[in-house]
């Protein structure tokens, strides 16, 4: 890695990462109320929102959320570790997705229906239903959950890398640890006060 990708990743990396998992996550929650699925059973059209197709949606979506604002946040280890469940919750938001994209359009519709007519089980419903639609919605959703296994596995690469805190707090660090001593006057006092510290322990 070159000394300008180096301090590129150190600046901005955490930045990216966060903003990734967020955008995955945020706009898998979206997909959650959205309409997924329409079938018409007898002569009434039903709709099936991602959540009532899948059920485990909105809890990854809300895990990815509350993720990327941990990883703003965490130490070193924290962070690696919160990077790896980040690529495993793209991982789950992908597989769940890509069972309704790639397979039965009845298994989207399958909670919503049997919630109607009581009837339960793929081939029960499907011999009730007709004319099942898929939306555009479960292929964003699977999107979505390969942005976020993305967004994770950058963190993975580049997370032990990323600098530590903000230039304002390293700032802060800096003058604490310059404080002459001496006297203290009004300003210094108001300084000291501001960051936290007890002028009086000045020696």
């Amino acid at each position: 890695m070159t000394a300008r990708r180096e301090s590129w990743v150190s600046g901005r990396g955490r930045l990216l990462s966060v903003l990734v998992i967020l955008t995955g996550g945020a706009l898998a929650l979206i997909s959650s109320t959205q309409t997924w699925a329409t079938t018409e059973l007898q002569a009434t059209l039903l709709e099936a929102k991602g959540a009532d197709a899948l059920s485990l949606l909105q809890p990854l979506a809300l895990a990815a959320l509350a993720l990327s604002l941990a990883l703003a946040l965490a130490g070193r280890i924290v962070r690696m570790v919160l990077a790896a469940i980040a690529v495993v919750l793209g991982v789950g938001l992908t597989w769940i997705s890509a069972a309704v994209v790639f397979g039965s359009p009845v298994t989207a519709v399958e909670s919503t229906v049997t919630e109607h007519t009581g009837i339960a089980g793929t081939e029960g419903v499907a011999s009730v239903v007709s004319g099942t639609a898929i939306t555009a919605w479960p292929v964003i959703a699977l999107v979505c959950g390969v942005v976020v296994a993305i967004g994770g596995a950058f963190a993975l690469a580049t997370g032990l890398a990323w600098r530590r805190g903000g230039h304002r707090y390293d700032a802060a660090g800096s003058a604490h640890q310059a404080r002459p001593s001496g006297p203290l006057d009004a300003v210094d006092s108001w300084d000291d006060l501001s960051r936290g510290d007890d002028p009086t322990d000045r020696q």
